[in-house]
């Protein structure tokens, strides 16, 4: 029997759960998906994100998709995970987490036969590649976007070490999503139930 998946709500969601750390507003890309096709590759997403968040040390706090209604006949999904890192963190494990949720969809499409070029770049999530970029310069590391930066890694050098990881990790990455689009909100440590991976103790770092 198949799980129920919860209807996206007639009810937008707080406008603080659609910006990203420095306050923009996350605009979701079109993917010409079903709901329930999209509502699941979100879900991969944001599980991509926990799972290496966990893998690496991490602490998961909630991992969630988010969907609505914005006007009649039509619907929205983004998602959410909000980790923290202990103060003595690897700054490019974060940066690969931050990198694992572009991966794990676009691994989702081509997993579940809905790969194409146009809906494989909207999997990108410039907010994370941007946290990603910030965080790393706030602590004195060069994370280039379109190029290697002396002494630093590229963006793709990143998505690089992601991709390794969610290969690795793909059975968890997919229990995490299917729970994650039937329940829609999962903790940090029902995560850890799921897939044997601990959840971190917080001792103060970033998040």
């Amino acid at each position: 029997m198949s799980a129920v998946i919860p209807a996206p709500s007639p009810v937008a969601p707080a406008a603080s759960e659609l910006l990203d750390h420095q306050g923009r507003e996350r605009t979701p890309s079109a993917t010409n998906l079903t709901y329930e096709q999209a509502r699941l590759g979100t879900a991969f997403h944001e599980a991509g994100h926990a799972v290496l968040a966990l893998a690496y040390g991490m602490r998961v706090l909630t991992s969630q998709v988010i969907a609505w209604i914005p006007e009649p006949g039509v619907s929205r999904v983004t998602g959410r995970t909000d980790v923290q890192a202990q103060a003595s963190f690897h700054l490019w494990r974060f940066a690969a987490q931050a990198a694992a949720g572009q991966v794990a969809q676009v691994r989702y499409l081509m997993a579940y036969g809905l790969w194409t070029p146009e809906r494989a770049a909207a999997c990108a999530a410039d907010h994370d590649r941007d946290q990603a970029v910030d965080v790393l310069t706030e602590y004195g590391h060069c994370l280039g976007i379109d190029h290697v930066p002396h002494g630093g890694k590229s963006w793709g050098m990143v998505r690089g070490m992601a991709s390794r990881k969610v290969g690795y990790l793909w059975p968890e990455i997919r229990t995490v999503a299917h729970a994650m689009n039937e329940h829609t909100v999962l903790t940090g440590d029902e995560i850890s139930a799921l897939t044997g991976l601990p959840n971190a103790p917080f001792e103060g770092g970033a998040a």
